[in-house]
């Protein structure tokens, strides 16, 4: 499958328009690391954490439910959804890759359509947002707001055109709503029912 040509020039364009135009130092010097895996593997076993003190033994199924949707994401993205459309990254396009910025490292040999790291960070927020956000309903503004920055990150240091951001938040928004309708029925109304229960709080 070949990326349609009329979507084509407007994505690079806005690409372009957010790689060069809006770059800046303070975004040089943030947007880099956050979008590096690793650099939040505190924070997923911060909230690991809390969940086996705030649910017990019980927090292991939500520790697995997120794990799986991060995984199920994952693996359509890049196993199933990259191969199939072959959209080569921007950086490695002979025809734009001496007008990229590359902030990075470097480019990385993958396809570019869909941005795993969107659907993986949409996956953990949407679901983080869809668990836990009727309780805390601040969360769900921070945890989209984290998965936003880290997408934005990977047009802004070149890796990735937006159009491959938007559909990579869209695909583990989707995968998000089923794993949370799933869980709903068959976990959280016999095991985590204060989950469900609304708040006035904000």
């Amino acid at each position: 499958m070949i990326f349609p040509d009329f979507l084509q020039q407007p994505d690079q364009q806005l690409y372009f328009l957010i790689n060069q135009k809006w770059g800046n130092a303070f975004f040089d010097a943030i947007l880099p690391p956050i979008r590096d895996r690793i650099f939040w593997i505190p924070l997923y076993a911060l909230i690991a954490l809390v969940l086996m003190i705030k649910f017990k033994w019980k927090g292991i199924f939500l520790i697995l439910i997120l794990g799986a949707n991060f995984g199920i994401s994952d693996q359509l993205s890049s196993a199933v959804i990259k191969p199939m459309v072959a959209r080569t990254r921007p950086c490695n396009d002979e025809k734009l890759m001496q007008n990229v910025i590359l902030r990075v490292d470097h480019c990385g040999g993958g396809k570019s359509f869909t941005s795993s790291h969107a659907a993986n960070t949409f996956a953990f927020a949407v679901l983080c947002s869809l668990l836990f956000g009727k309780k805390k309903k601040w969360l769900k503004y921070i945890a989209l707001f984290w998965a936003f920055a880290i997408s934005y990150a990977q047009i802004y240091v070149g890796v990735h055109y937006p159009l491959d951001i938007i559909g990579g938040a869209l695909l583990g928004t989707g995968i998000s709503f089923g794993t949370y309708l799933l869980s709903k029925k068959y976990l959280l109304k016999k095991h985590f029912p204060e989950l469900l229960l609304q708040t006035k709080s904000i």
